[in-house]
């Protein structure tokens, strides 16, 4: 019988399925113990992650027998894929099983973001009646820039336009034809930047897209402009985020991601007015928790199939 560890949550029919047909060990308290990890995943021939598990060199060099990694998710940064492919593992992600979740997340933050009247309950609860301060905008006829255009940026256009928006997209790897038939017209990214309303990041982490939003972008973009990152931490500058905002230089910001996870500095967040923080969750509903999982089940059973 193979042996299977899952490091980070998972949701349980998932495991039972796995547990039905194989040897599972399930602690999601490996992900911040690496000795134990490293212990646990020596002979063992599949490995099931999320985001926080760093499958590295050193790690992978403690699991010879390893031959397939499934990722509870759709990112790989937190995996060495070239390192993976080097020793014949073969890493599995969740393509577009959370891409509703995010898709729905991002169209939640724009509309909370542009319309500024969600938090006031303290205020209110205090005696307040701050009626002009929260006089907010709307959706329609905004204009949203998708940096990146995969799969969860193609959910949101038709989302996005039933709310009345106009959309923008921009992507190196998408020709603009492709562009306009999924409903949104190709704008070069710095264009993009300085004349949408809510600006959303779709893009990997890689060497190009660290610091994408840097402070030059971050000055170029609309006063009353927000922007939202589910993609991956790096990619804004969060020290040039945090000042444009306490400057009113901009009118908002959702992050899910940063640039470590936890943030090691949390405290420079606090009191930052019109940002939102969640903590990498954009894409973890109860219903993508569970297409992620079962996915992921099922085809690293299919691989360790294979191996017999």
């Amino acid at each position: 019988m193979h042996r299977i560890v899952i490091s980070e949550f998972m949701d349980e029919d998932a495991v039972a399925l796995l547990r039905a047909r194989f040897d599972v060990t399930y602690d999601p308290r490996l992900v911040d113990q690496p000795e134990r990890l490293a212990a646990a995943i020596a002979t063992v021939p599949a490995l099931i992650v999320r985001n926080r598990t760093q499958v590295r060199e050193a790690l992978l060099d403690a699991a010879p027998r390893l031959r397939v990694i499934g990722r509870l998710g759709v990112g790989l940064d937190n995996i060495d894929i070239t390192a993976c492919a080097e020793r014949g593992v073969r890493v599995i992600p969740a393509t577009g099983a959370n891409a509703d979740a995010v898709a729905e997340y991002v169209i939640a933050a724009v509309l909370i973001l542009l319309r500024g009247a969600y938090g006031a309950t303290a205020r209110i609860a205090a005696g307040e009646w701050p009626r002009t301060a929260l006089t907010g905008r709307e959706a329609q006829a905004r204009l949203l820039g998708l940096v990146g255009f995969g799969d969860i940026a193609r959910r949101i256009v038709p989302r996005a336009k039933a709310l009345g928006m106009r959309i923008a997209a921009c992507d190196p790897l998408v020709n603009d034809h492709e562009i306009r038939r999924n409903g949104a017209e190709p704008m070069p990214l710095d264009r993009l930047v300085a004349e949408a309303d809510a600006v959303s990041l779709h893009v990997p982490l890689t060497d190009t897209t660290r610091k994408l939003i840097d402070a030059q972008r971050i000055a170029a973009m609309r006063r009353d402009a927000v922007l939202i990152n589910t993609a991956r931490g790096g990619i804004v500058d969060e020290d040039a985020l945090v000042a444009a905002l306490k400057g009113g230089r901009l009118g908002g910001a959702a992050l899910d991601v940063f640039e470590s996870e936890p943030p090691e500095e949390p405290r420079r967040f606090a009191d930052v007015p019109n940002l939102l923080l969640t903590p990498h969750i954009a894409g973890v509903t109860q219903e993508s928790n569970r297409r992620v999982s079962l996915m992921i089940a099922e085809r690293v059973a299919t691989e360790l199939d294979r191996l017999e």
